[in-house]
């Protein structure tokens, strides 16, 4: 199948590409917007974020953070955001400095759901545990990216 332009169907008004993360626990990757597409891979972990890099009637060809695409059916997506670590380990830190104390170690493939970023921080919650994480060794943002 020819790749389709960024864009296409864009149906809801949104800007393309977008970040997002998954609404369910399994969400279906298929080769293409239909279901007639072959499942390629299923993602296991619910709130991972995914970039949506085009679009297509109902469906969402996202990117995760290794680089892989695939077709997502909308209903599956969120517009709730999160961070990935993708270093070999974050410290969540009460405040928004190095020198706050830590409240806990993030290990890489950790989601954290994004309460609000700044330039170099942000503020996250995973599972018990609410803290303030630096910008390096994530993903999930657009650099500068401002969430409040």
């Amino acid at each position: 199948m020819a790749s389709l332009p960024i864009g296409v169907g864009h149906s809801q008004n949104l800007p393309v590409p977008r970040m997002v993360s998954l609404r369910a626990d399994e969400v279906n990757v298929r080769s293409g917007p239909d279901l007639d597409h072959p499942i390629m891979w299923v993602f296991k972990r619910r709130h991972m974020p995914v970039e949506i890099v085009a679009e297509f009637d109902v469906w969402r060809k996202v990117r995760d953070w290794e680089g892989a695409e695939g077709w997502v059916h909308r209903a599956m997506l969120s517009g709730s955001r999160s961070v990935i670590v993708t270093g070999d380990l974050v410290t969540m830190r009460r405040d928004s400095n190095e020198q706050s104390p830590a409240v806990a170690r993030l290990a890489q493939g950790m989601v954290a759901r994004i309460e609000q970023c700044e330039p170099a921080w942000c503020e996250v919650t995973v599972r018990d545990y609410e803290g303030w994480i630096p910008r390096t060794g994530i993903w999930g943002l657009y650099p500068d990216e401002v969430i409040e």
